[in-house]
């Protein structure tokens, strides 16, 4: 009495024997839940705790003071408010023609801030980039950085002892023949003024994230382009400038969101009276409403506006970037 057996065969193995296993079939290792992650890695995550208490405590708790900019508060009183009165402080800022003189001013300072010092640390990063001398690379990238190490209190007494009538500036002038110019009392100056020391003082800081950025493009495409016959400014223009634009374009999202938050600190400190048709910006002007003057609630609502509009700048920012170019926060 003979006895059949089916053995099933692999195609690509001479033994009949040793069947291949199904890779349909082959099991796949089980998915963590946060739980098992959290449980297994629970040092790493303790790390987060500090900062998320930050966020919490500073950023989303005084958030729910908003709602006095639709209630009428005294210092003194509840800290929500004493009564509602819905869009009246809204209204009065909307008819007040000194805050559309700051808003304005705002947005001129919040542009040409965008315009000179978003590109100012991509060129100067390709132009680091560039030094062969490891000795005059780190020289150049150290004194570009020393600027953002110093206290704003110590970069506005720089900027008025430059600009002073005896300072530096104004005795070239007067060694050139001209009159002596009072920069920080003429309006038509401090444009010019604030724009110039925030270059100075951030293009060096700047330059960090985008020379890690170069390092992260790959040798053989400069290898590639050199082959084909490129030039140096061919390269940078094909090669560099587009393994740099994901960064670039995301530092360029995250500065339009603070676009109406301009430097209040700075502005404050250089700005006076006589340049207020210029200096005066939506910052300041909230600190004179609602600290000098306390009008809390009317301060909340312009404040609330600024917000609103800064929210509206990034998602339109960040949609238009992910349809054109690709690139996104989220």
């Amino acid at each position: 009495m003979s006895t059949t057996r089916t053995i099933d065969a692999s195609p690509d193995t001479g033994d009949p024997r040793r069947a291949r296993p199904d890779p349909a079939r082959a099991k796949r290792p089980p998915r963590r839940t946060w739980r098992q992650a959290l449980r297994r890695d629970w040092q790493l995550y303790s790390l987060a705790i500090l900062p998320l208490l930050f966020f919490v405590i500073f950023r989303y708790l005084p958030m729910i003071g908003n709602v006095i900019a639709f209630r009428k508060f005294q210092p003194g009183g509840s800290v929500l408010g004493e009564e509602w009165v819905g869009l009246r402080y809204v209204k009065m800022f909307l008819n007040d023609p000194s805050f559309w003189q700051v808003f304005t001013n705002t947005v001129v300072i919040g542009v040409l801030t965008l315009l000179f010092c978003f590109p100012t640390p991509i060129v100067l990063a390709l132009l680091i980039n560039e030094l062969r001398g490891r000795r005059i690379k780190r020289f150049v990238q150290s004194v570009s950085y020393l600027p953002h190490f110093l206290s704003m209190v110590v970069v506005a007494g720089l900027v008025m002892e430059m600009l002073s009538v005896d300072g530096p500036v104004n005795q070239l002038l007067r060694a050139a023949g001209n009159e002596p110019v009072a920069f920080l009392q003429e309006a038509g100056w401090f444009r010019t003024i604030y724009v110039s020391s925030e270059m100075w003082q951030t293009v060096g800081w700047g330059t960090i994230i985008y020379l890690a950025a170069l390092t992260t493009i790959d040798e053989q495409l400069y290898e590639a382009a050199r082959i084909d016959g490129a030039s140096r400014w061919r390269q940078v223009w094909h090669v560099t400038l587009p393994g740099i634009r994901p960064t670039a374009v995301t530092l360029l999202i995250l500065n339009i969101g603070t676009f109406m938050a301009v430097g209040f600190e700075k502005i404050l400190l250089l700005y006076n009276p006589l340049t207020y048709p210029t200096a005066d910006v939506i910052s300041t002007y909230l600190y004179r409403m609602g600290i000098v003057s306390n009008s809390f609630s009317y301060a909340a609502a312009i404040g609330l506006f600024e917000a609103v509009i800064g929210l509206a700048l990034v998602m339109s920012a960040n949609l238009i970037s992910r349809r054109t170019v690709g690139t996104s926060l989220w």
